[in-house]
């Protein structure tokens, strides 16, 4: 039931951290992966290579998210490579550092337009796709933020809010079709997100989770893969929280 063979998964963000985690587990399981990338292209194509190589199949798509017809442009290219898409996992996002206080209108509008705006577009664009197969699943990425809130992030917590409530809604929406919506919400993981933070906080993130340790990228991926899965054919509208405990619900 965790085999995804015949399936067309596209993951944004996907070439790095999580994103490039949630890749190869996929592949791994049999699906047909399209990496998007935004800036970071060679490790994209190293990625599709590392697929391959493991007998699985992948393609990567460039786009930028954050500008107006990006995620257009990523659902046509997907559609145009691969036909059809069965899973869509919302990936990509961006975290920076700002009180509120000082926070720019440009820093706080960039911060939805990738984070939560994009991720409409593309679910938008996925949608008529699953609709015609009667059968998809929508991983939306969010963060442990979105419930507990993070001092000089509020920016970024807002953004991963709200895509609680796009994801119940579609929840609802959806689900006559045969579509599933669903949320992974990650702790705090050893990605390059959170390299420059790591060094100075770790040994305070530690004492403040249960298990005692940051999450891995994989560990993240364990979850979205089992919501793009027939594991999970009766959930909808739930998150999944992939903490060490830090946020329990």
């Amino acid at each position: 039931m965790m085999n995804l063979t015949g399936r067309i998964a596209l993951v944004t963000g996907g070439s790095r951290g999580i994103g490039a985690a949630t890749c190869v587990m996929l592949g791994a399981l049999g699906a047909h992966v399209l990496v998007h990338y935004r800036s970071h292209g060679g490790d994209a194509d190293a990625l599709v290579a590392q697929i391959s190589a493991s007998g699985g199949t992948a393609a990567a798509i460039p786009a930028d998210l954050s500008q107006p017809g990006g995620a257009e442009s990523l659902i046509t290219q997907a559609l145009e490579q691969a036909g059809h898409i069965d899973i869509l996992v919302n990936n990509a996002g961006e975290y920076t550092d700002s009180p509120l206080i000082d926070m720019s209108d440009d820093t706080w509008q960039h911060t939805l337009d990738l984070n939560l705006t994009a991720v409409f577009r593309c679910i938008r664009g996925a949608l008529p796709s699953m609709r015609a197969q009667s059968w998809g699943r929508i991983i939306n990425v969010s963060s442990q933020a979105a419930w507990a809130g993070s001092i000089n992030h509020a920016h970024y917590a807002a953004s991963k809010a709200g895509l609680q409530g796009l994801t119940y809604s579609l929840a609802k929406e959806e689900g006559r079709h045969g579509i599933t919506v669903n949320i992974v919400s990650p702790g705090r993981i050893v990605t390059d997100m959170l390299a420059d933070h790591i060094p100075s906080r770790e040994h305070e993130w530690r004492a403040q989770t249960p298990l005692r340790r940051l999450g891995q990228p994989e560990e993240v991926a364990g979850a979205i893969a089992f919501l793009a899965s027939d594991l999970s054919s009766y959930m909808t509208g739930s998150t999944l929280h992939v903490n060490g405990g830090v946020l329990m619900s």
